[in-house]
This record gives C-alpha cells, sequence and structure tokens, in this order.
C-alpha cells in the first residue's frame, strides 16, 4: 500500500504530459506538504536540509544560528532526513553555521523579514578541498538595510540589564533603545511624544497606557526578543506610531527537554520577588508559562526622596499554548492575568493631613492566533484578543486629608479585536495585505469635592491671595477689602465641600470602533531596500475620522562599505487616549464644565526620518538619525491635583525633532556594550480640548511652549564583561544621564518663594547659605541669591515656556551588578545568582517637579537587590 504522498508521486508522473496547469499542481502540493506550520504573524521560520558533497543528506549534525548585534543565538540537530527547523524567529538578519567532523565549516547569511518560511540548503564541503563561503566577522555583516529605524533586543541582553524590581518591560525600552526619556512610574516619553506607544505581542496590538499605573504587563521574562522601531512605523502600524515594540515571546515547542527557571529575590525597601518559568512539549504541541509575584514598600516613585504611605503588591501570570493542527497549520493562545495593588505615596504635607489614598489595577488578556502556510510562498495570519484593565481608586476616609480636592474612581476599558493578514514572498518582494477591527468599551464612574477653601474662592483679599472665608460665594460679596478673583468658576461652587458643596458624581459608558485596512511591499532592488506601504484607517469613537496614510521608506547600502543611508516618510493618524476620554470630553460633565461635550478628534501627523548605520571594524556599528514630526491634534494627558489620575488632552497642534544615537559593540573577548542617545524638541501650542481643571503653561494668543518630553539629552551607557564562561560569571554596569525635564509650573526663581515649605525642601531651595527645610521654608530673598539644586530655574523675569523654562536639574544615575548563570558548573540544573545596585551613588535627583502632566517625582534611592534561583 502507498502512503498518501506516493500516490501523489504516480499521479503526477502519469498526468506530466497533461500540461504546465498540473505540473503547477503538483509543484503546489509539495510545497505545501514539505514546509513545516509557521508561528504568529510577528515572528519567522527558517527550515533546512544539510547534505554531504554527493547530496546525501547528514543526520546529528548541529546547526547554529545567531545575530552578533541583538545577542541572539539558538542550535539544532538535524533529523534522520537532515532536517532542521528555527522557528519564532524575531525578524532579523541572521548567520547560519554548521560544522561537522571532517566537513570543512560552512556559514550562510539568511535575512529572515517575513511571516512566511524560509528554506535552506546547505551543502558541507570536505576538509582539505577548496570552496567559497560566507565570512563572519566583517563590518558590513553588523550592518542592516531595513528603511525603519530600529533597536533589536534578545533575551540574552534583556536579562542581565540591570531593572528595578518593579518596573518591568517599558525601563528594559528606555534602557535600550535611543530617543527614549525616562519619567516617573515606568512612564517614558517615546521619540518627543507620551504614550503614543503600541507594544504587539505576538500579532496582538496592545495601544492603551502601559505603566504599573494603569496596567500590567507581562513578565520580561517571558519575552524571547523585542524589536522596538522609533523610526517611521510600517503599514501594518497604527493608532499609536511614535514607538512600536515587536514582542516575540517564548514557545515551548520542539523542547522535549523542558527549559525554565525558578528564583526568589530580595531587595530595599521590604521588597521579595518570585518567579518560575517553565517552557516544553513536542514537536506538536507546546506550553510556555511564567508566573511572578512581589510587594514593596516603595511601588511607586513618591514625591519625596524618602517614600511615604507606598506599600504595593503585584502577581502575573503568562501562558503560552501552540498546537501544530497539521503541517501547515498551528493554532496559538496567550493568556494573561494580572493584579497590583498599591498605595498612592504622600507628600511631606499630605502625611501631616494623614493622606491615605489606594489604587487596584486588574488585567486579562485572552489572544487566540491561527497560521497556516499557503503552498511555499504564502501564510495567511488571524488574530483575535480581548484585553481588559480595571482600576480602582480609592480616596482617603477623610475627605479633607485629600488636599484641594478628594477623588475618586472605578473605570475599566475593555478591547474586543481580530486582526488578519496574509504575507506572499516572491523574488526580490516580500508582500503584506491585512485589516482589523476592534471595538474599546469605556466605563467611567468618578467622584470630585473640593476640598480646600482657596481653591475655587469668590474673592481675593488684601494680599491678593484668595479668601479662605467660606461664607464667601458670590462675587457680590467682594467687600471690604477683599476683591474679585478672576479664577473663580461658579460652575465648580457646588462641588465646594467647604462652601456647604457636595460631591460630583459621574458615570458614564461609550463604545470607541475602529477599523484598517492596509498593504505593504519590502522590495530589494540590488543595493538598494524599499519599504512602501499605505494604511486606511477608520475612527469611530466620540468623533469620528477616516484617514489614508502612505508609508515609504528607502535604505541604500553603499557598495564594498559597511555604510548604509536611510529616508523615510509617512503620515499617520494618532486616537485620542482612551484613559478618561468620557470624563475629560465632557460627555455628560456639563454641571462640572458648565460647557457642551468638546471631545478631541485623532491627531493627523507628517513624519520624517533620516539615518546612517555605519559598521566600523569587526565588532562595531553605530546609528545615527534626524526626525521631524508635526501633528495637528498633538496629544498628552494632565494631573489631577496630587493623585494618580489623568485625563487626555489635544493641543491644537505640535512640532517635535530631534535626533537619535545608537552605538553596539558586540561580543568580544567577553566583553560587550551600547550606548544609546537622543535629543529632542517637543513644543506645543494651545488652546487645549479635553483634561480636567488643566491650567495650560500659557494661553496667550499665538504661545507655544515645551512640554514635559522637552529634554536636551539623555543617554544610557551599558557594558557588561563575561569574565568566566565555565560558570557563566559577568559583571555590568548602566550609566543614566538626563539633562532634565520641563518643570513648567516654575516660571522663575521668585515662584520658588510661593512653594511651601516641604515642596521647597524638595526642591533643594536656599537662600545663601540658608537651606529650605520641611518645617521652615524661605519667603522672602534677593532674586540674585535664591538657589534650587534640584531645579535649573531661570533668573528673575527672564522665564519663558518656549525659549528659557525651568527644567529639572541633570542628573547621572550608575547602576551596577554582578552575577553567575551557572555557579557549580552543572550540566543540566545551573545555580544562578545575582547581585545588583541601583543608583550606586545615592544620587538624590527628579524626574519633575510640580509638572501639570506629570506632578513631583523622585528617582529610586540606592538600592540593593539580590536573587537566587536554578534555571534548567
Amino acid at each position: 500500500m502507498r502512503t498518501p504522498k506516493e500516490v501523489v508521486v504516480v499521479f503526477c508522473i502519469r498526468r506530466l504530459a497533461v500540461g504546465l496547469g498540473v505540473i503547477g499542481a503538483c509543484v503546489g502540493i509539495f510545497g505545501s506538504s514539505s514546509v513545516s506550520a509557521q508561528g504568529l504573524g510577528g515572528a519567522g521560520t527558517l527550515l533546512g536540509t544539510v547534505k554531504d558533497p554527493t547530496g546525501g543528506v547528514m543526520q546529528a549534525v548541529m546547526v547554529r544560528i545567531t545575530n552578533a548585534v541583538s545577542g541572539f543565538t539558538r542550535t539544532a540537530t538535524t533529523d534522520a532526513a537532515g532536517k532542521f527547523m528555527f522557528s519564532n524567529l524575531p525578524p532579523n538578519g541572521y548567520h547560519v553555521s554548521v560544522e561537522a567532523q571532517g566537513f570543512k565549516p560552512l556559514v550562510s547569511d539568511v535575512d529572515v523579514r517575513t511571516a512566511v518560511p524560509i528554506t535552506l540548503d546547505l551543502t558541507l564541503t570536505l576538509e582539505g578541498t577548496t570552496s567559497s563561503i560566507s565570512v563572519v566577522g566583517h563590518a558590513e555583516d553588523l550592518v542592516e538595510r531595513d528603511p525603519s529605524a530600529h533597536t533589536d533586543l534578545d533575551q540574552s541582553l534583556i536579562g542581565k540589564l540591570l531593572v528595578e524590581s518593579s518596573a518591568g518591560l517599558n525601563q528594559v525600552v528606555t534602557l535600550a533603545s535611543p530617543g527614549v526619556v525616562s519619567d516617573s512610574n515606568g512612564f517614558f516619553h517615546p521619540v518627543g511624544d507620551h504614550a503614543q506607544t503600541q507594544f504587539s505581542i505576538d500579532n496582538q496590538p496592545v495601544t492603551d497606557q502601559q505603566s504599573r499605573l494603569y496596567s500590567n504587563q507581562i513578565s520580561q521574562d517571558a519575552v524571547q526578543s523585542m524589536e522596538i522601531i522609533t523610526g517611521l512605523a510600517p503599514a501594518e502600524y497604527g493608532d499609536k506610531t511614535s514607538l512600536v515594540v515587536h514582542i516575540v515571546t517564548k514557545s515551548g515547542l520542539d523542547q522535549p527537554k523542558p527549559t525554565g527557571s525558578a528564583s526568589f529575590g530580595y531587595s530595599s525597601f521590604g521588597s521579595p520577588i518570585a518567579e518560575l518559568n517553565f517552557g516544553g512539549g513536542s514537536h506538536g504541541v507546546g506550553n510556555f508559562l511564567s508566573l511572578t509575584g512581589m510587594r514593596t514598600d516603595r511601588f511607586l516613585d513618591p514625591p519625596e526622596f524618602q517614600a511615604l504611605h507606598d506599600e504595593g503588591h503585584q502577581v502575573s501570570l503568562f501562558d503560552r499554548v501552540d498546537i501544530r493542527a497539521s503541517d501547515t497549520g498551528t493554532f496559538h493562545l496567550n493568556v494573561q492575568a494580572a493584579r497590583s495593588d498599591f498605595d498612592v505615596p504622600n507628600t511631606l504635607d499630605a502625611a501631616a493631613l494623614g493622606q491615605a489614598q489606594h489604587q487596584s489595577v486588574n488585567t486579562f488578556n485572552l489572544a487566540p492566533g491561527y497560521s497556516q502556510v499557503i503552498g511555499s510562498k504564502t501564510l495567511l495570519t488571524a488574530n483575535a484578543y480581548v484585553r481588559r484593565d480595571h482600576l480602582t481608586y480609592v480616596p482617603s476616609a477623610d475627605p479633607f486629608a485629600d488636599q484641594p480636592g478628594t477623588v475618586s474612581q472605578d473605570r475599566s476599558l475593555t478591547n474586543f479585536g481580530f486582526k488578519a493578514d496574509v504575507a506572499y514572498t516572491t523574488g526580490h518582494h516580500n508582500f503584506k495585505v491585512g485589516g482589523s477591527v476592534s471595538a474599546t468599551r469605556l466605563a467611567e464612574n468618578f467622584g470630585l469635592g473640593f476640598t480646600d477653601p482657596t481653591f475655587n474662592s469668590p474673592c481675593l483679599d488684601a494680599d491678593g491671595n484668595p479668601s479662605e472665608n467660606t461664607a464667601l460665594r458670590s462675587v457680590r460679596q467682594c467687600r471690604g477689602g477683599l476683591t474679585l478673583n478672576p479664577g473663580f468658576d461658579p460652575d465648580l461652587l457646588a462641588f465646594d465641600l467647604t462652601r456647604s458643596g457636595s460631591l460630583f458624581s459621574y458615570h458614564q459608558s461609550a463604545t470607541v470602533k475602529q477599523q484598517a485596512g492596509y498593504l505593504q511591499d519590502d522590495i530589494k532592488a540590488g543595493d538598494a531596500t524599499f519599504k512602501l506601504g499605505v494604511r486606511l484607517d477608520h475612527y469611530d469613537g466620540l468623533t469620528t475620522a477616516t484617514q489614508l496614510q502612505p508609508r515609504l521608506g528607502v535604505s541604500y547600502a553603499v557598495l564594498g562599505s559597511p555604510t548604509v543611508f536611510r529616508a523615510s516618510y509617512g503620515r499617520t493618524m494618532e486616537t485620542p487616549y482612551n484613559e478618561g476620554l468620557l470624563l475629560s470630553s465632557g460627555v455628560g460633565a456639563e454641571t462640572l464644565t458648565g460647557g457642551t461635550t468638546t471631545p478631541p478628534p485623532p491627531g493627523k501627523r507628517d513624519q520624517v526620518e533620516f539615518g546612517i548605520q555605519q559598521g566600523i571594524g569587526r565588532w562595531l556599528v553605530a546609528d545615527f538619525g534626524y526626525f521631524k514630526k508635526r501633528t495637528d491634534n498633538g496629544y498628552d494627558f494632565n494631573v489631577l491635583f496630587n493623585t494618580p489620575i489623568v485625563f487626555p488632552v489635544a493641543w491644537d497642534h505640535s512640532n517635535i525633532d530631534g535626533f537619535t544615537g545608537r552605538v553596539n559593540l558586540v561580543q568580544h573577548g567577553g566583553v560587550s556594550a551600547f550606548l544609546v542617545l537622543a535629543h529632542t524638541n517637543a513644543i506645543y501650542f494651545p488652546p487645549g480640548v479635553g483634561g480636567v481643571l488643566l491650567t495650560p503653561p500659557c494661553d496667550a494668543p499665538g504661545c507655544s511652549f515645551r512640554i514635559d518630553h522637552d529634554q536636551k539629552f539623555n543617554s544610557t551607557t551599558n557594558l557588561q564583561y563575561v569574565f568566566h564562561k565555565q560558570t557563566g560569571a559577568w559583571a555590568a554596569l548602566n550609566w543614566r544621564y538626563d539633562s532634565g525635564l520641563v518643570a513648567s509650573s516654575i516660571g522663575d526663581v521668585l515662584d520658588l518663594l510661593t512653594l511651601t515649605p516641604a515642596q521647597q525642601a524638595a526642591a533643594g531651595v536656599s537662600c545663601g547659605n540658608v537651606v529650605a527645610t520641611p518645617n521652615a521654608g524661605i519667603t522672602s530673598c534677593p532674586p540674585g541669591s535664591i538657589a534650587s539644586s534640584r531645579l535649573v530655574v531661570p533668573a528673575a523675569g527672564t522665564g519663558d515656556p518656549l525659549n528659557n523654562p525651568a527644567r529639572v536639574a541633570p542628573r547621572h544615575l550608575l547602576d551596577l551588578g554582578i552575577g553567575a548563570d551557572n555557579l557549580l558548573r552543572t550540566d543540566r540544573a545551573k545555580l544562578r545568582v545575582r547581585f545588583s545596585i541601583v543608583n550606586l551613588t545615592n544620587t538624590e535627583a527628579l524626574y519633575n517637579f510640580l509638572s501639570t502632566f506629570s506632578g513631583t517625582h523622585f528617582v529610586t534611592p540606592r538600592a540593593y537587590q539580590v536573587q537566587l534561583g536554578v534555571s534548567f
């Protein structure tokens, strides 16, 4: 009895004379039967056969695939048919090497830029014969021809980055990618924007805010690799495109010997953390599981150097299931469930009042997907997903302990979506066409009451300050030395608890719908590479908009030189933030705003980027780029009082430009290093739409201001050294420099005298030799003698929100780590130990100060972290 394939062979031979149509069908059958099932659309697959000089297949031969810049390395062994396979590959260029006794080493280069499986036939040459093979180590091997500026990270680097115990993926992105400016509580400003970031996790788009304030991220231990796109995003990405973090998670497929790790760590601030990671499976079924849990007395970055009321804990589960339903079809399922509970840290002023605010965040994510190889050149990928973040914020039990207002919030954001695309590879083309539909259900419950009688007083006293007299409820009462307060809002009087008002209570829900279609083609034309695409987005939320978005990029590799030039232009639609969108738009809130609904529309952006990548010698590669973005309806948030609650704001337009840089030293003699750096101008133009109780940094006609994304210069230098191969002993050093974000609430040095003593102490204010303390402030001082050790403040009368804004003082932060990945030099279970010090010099520095957009937050003081674990 013949096998099914033998039947096909006989059929094809007998019908060979029928014509080319049947021949094509036969080729199609063989193509589909010889290509194994593929991973999710965000990852690639490399298949191949190793043969001897006679064409015979070679069994049990080791094949290795590597990328020197990202640090990626993996091995496979050929089976009885001489075949090997690498799946779940991040998009990148790779070296494939084969070594077998009696044969010359063979090295081949392959560029994995498509989800369609790639096939290689590798023929070894006997020792002593002459052959032409690729050589590793030339400078041109280090550069890439992708027109989109990006950074590639592998778990081998991610696992050794010195991140704080509660920081998560966001700090990995901040440390390792150029153009990303660090902010408090895991926030970062990507290439001049705030929160315009999309995480694509195994092809699932996640565009809502990802920080420990608003959502729970997967553990960095679950990440196999990250491609961080800081240039123009390809057409397949929409919604939030200033930064795209393309994540490929770990898989258990083809791991008959399970791998994993278990560890326990403890760090400063009473912070235990436990982690468990386990992956394994057959060729047909695989599973990877990651569990983490931690608690700490410093969960959020506090407004004082010493954390007050800052306890928090977090538990997280991530599970990935892969099932090869057939030789050409694969089913995937990602599941995430996580919860965090934490206090909102106090200022010294708030602690004296007994403030005790608390927040919890519950995250659930379910993302099934299916991929089907069609023939040998086509791949169909489909992903569905549902993701829900539920946030609850509880104010202090005593409303008057929260100044100047008491706030409560119970908000949920549920995102449903489906995404499908078809990738087709032929000749010099990698073509992809696809589309997506999504719906985001918003539910907002909010309460607000004012507890400070001066916050909305109708009258000013003789000194020009808002009167504390709670009997004053109308501007008609401004007599006897009292004058009209121009900032008084009669619509807010009903919610002034000091003047017999009641809480504002808000309950609204809505659904935001989006649809998109796109097509793109990566074309290799000699030394040039073109990335051409177009995307059509339709947004149907509180407003409606449709936009056609061309995305065009080109790179050119100088012949015979390790130099690649690139340029790109694109148009994008930046959609409104969903967090707090209904209230900030005035939906059902006329009693609070006194006006009508003014929803912010989507932003329209034009973006250009130019860059050069240069290989230097055999071990060094440098990348520099210039970007410029012009956006109508430029988005940001404003923070409400001293809470972690923020609301989206759409400014009239914004102009953002700057440069980014990255230098990588690939591992050589155990040493590897990278440097990332950036300069960003972020200028915004009022008026603004949205926000709650927003005070713009400037509101004069035609004015503009530098927003707190603006920073003159920032850089991160990471140095790693593996000094003992058998034990895997290593040491690492981080040096982070930030020139300082804009502090928009301070105009010049005279404004420092209006701060409370505790605020002056936080800013390091002094008058000559007299330094402000939390109990003794400075109320008067000659302008030339006022100084601040933690702020750079313009001299009296020279402050300007555009040309001379106040900034946080520059800071240098050093982190040091040492460890061993196989302390006992065992072959199976390996004992791992790590010790690190964050902020080695215990620098007292600020992320921001009284920012309209962020508030006040200090960087982490010196913290010690120790971890003991086992990997197998």
